[in-house]
């Protein structure tokens, strides 16, 4: 999916709670998966930094909120979660999965938590249709209730300093002792409908915070009157790229295995008897092995990798076909070089070359993750 295209006046976008918010702050409105969100409000360089260096605040309320329960709640998403819920040992722990079609494919990717009694899924909302679709028709053998959370919106608020400046407006002791991927409902602490985690899209630590649509404005301004920026979708995918973190529609999609977009962790392949969707499928792909891989591209001249853009092992063409595909590529204002994932043979040398531009750039393989907590990693 591409991050964003122009708004159009004959097309009915989908809008947030906050979206007269974002126009008050001269947020750039563009669509986003059929939503109408902000791009920017005037820099994207300077909100990503803000989150590199501070704290920022996104808008994620396009994001689908499920909640699953019922007597069969836990053996539904055994089946149809790659990853095993069973992890999920106490309320409030999180866990990140595929959910795979039967030819083993990614459906898409979400964060599935434990509640006192059922459970929550936040997905994508460039999938929301069809996720909801799958979830329906495969529940149909299962006693359970698949309850979309329509109500609420969604806040990401991420940096070095994210969780003390919410800590210090929410004012609830157990936050400051939340651990990583782990959430917690705050409606014990005069907060009712709201749902904090410590979880993330960025590569810095930080909290999503799920709350009820007529309460967001007032949050969404004690957070800036706080000092923290607000931030748009542009500055969310250059820090999620330097992150190493998967875009669906880019790292994945229906027709990409698991295997061979760095998720190969997220598999639970014990207890063997979970046959979970897609297994058979992935089972023989692992045991055949994986012919390509995921990694980091540093790009070595002046350029900007993009999406799409061919990798080959050699500078010139020497009647071999495209080795490999950048599956996301941008300016890294963290690093201020050119970043890029790419999925390529798993032969791939230290050195590539890219096609841009009619010329082959020489780009540095490394490992899929470039800055992590505001520091390089894959770069120097």
């Amino acid at each position: 999916m591409s991050l964003a295209t122009e708004n159009s006046a004959k097309v009915a976008l989908q809008e947030t709670a906050l979206v007269a918010v974002h126009e008050e702050l001269g947020g750039k409105l563009v669509d986003f998966g059929g939503w109408n969100m902000p791009l920017h409000y005037g820099s994207q360089i300077k909100e990503h930094h803000a989150v590199r260096n501070h704290a920022g605040v996104f808008d994620v309320s396009h994001m689908t909120v499920v909640d699953v329960d019922g007597s069969d709640a836990k053996a539904f998403l055994q089946k149809l979660l790659a990853n095993d819920v069973a992890k999920l040992k106490s309320p409030g722990k999180a866990l990140y999965s595929a959910m795979l079609n039967e030819q083993g494919g990614v459906i898409d990717d979400l964060i599935v938590y434990a509640m006192p009694e059922s459970y929550r899924l936040v997905v994508n909302c460039g999938t929301r249709e069809k996720d909801l679709a799958w979830m329906s028709e495969q529940a149909k053998s299962f006693d359970v209730a698949i309850r979309e959370r329509a109500d609420s919106a969604m806040l990401a608020v991420q940096g070095p300093k994210a969780r003390e400046l919410v800590n210090d407006l929410l004012k609830v002791e157990a936050l400051n002792d939340l651990a990583v991927f782990h959430g917690i409902d705050l409606g014990e602490s005069n907060y009712p409908g709201w749902f904090v985690g410590r979880t993330g899209y960025t590569g810095e630590d930080g909290y999503e915070l799920i709350l009820p649509s007529n309460q967001v404005e007032a949050f969404w301004r004690q957070l800036i009157s706080h000092g923290v920026a607000p931030c748009g979708l542009g500055a969310r995918d250059t820090l999620r790229l330097e992150a190493g973190m998967n875009l669906y529609g880019h790292e994945m999609d229906d027709d990409v295995s698991p295997l061979v977009a760095n998720m190969a962790w997220t598999v639970a392949w014990r207890p063997a008897e979970r046959q979970f969707i897609g297994r058979s499928v992935i089972e023989a792909q692992k045991a055949a092995g994986v012919k390509t891989k995921l990694v980091g591209l540093v790009l070595e001249a002046k350029g900007v990798l993009r999406a799409g853009q061919s990798v080959h092992s050699a500078v010139t063409d020497d009647g071999v076909g495209d080795e490999g595909v950048i599956t996301s590529g941008t300016f890294s204002p963290t690093l201020s070089c050119s970043i890029a994932l790419a999925r390529v043979p798993l032969s791939i040398g230290d050195h590539c070359y890219v096609s841009i531009r009619k010329k082959r750039l020489k780009a540095r393989v490394v490992g899929p993750c470039f800055v992590r907590h505001g520091k390089a990693v894959a770069v120097s």
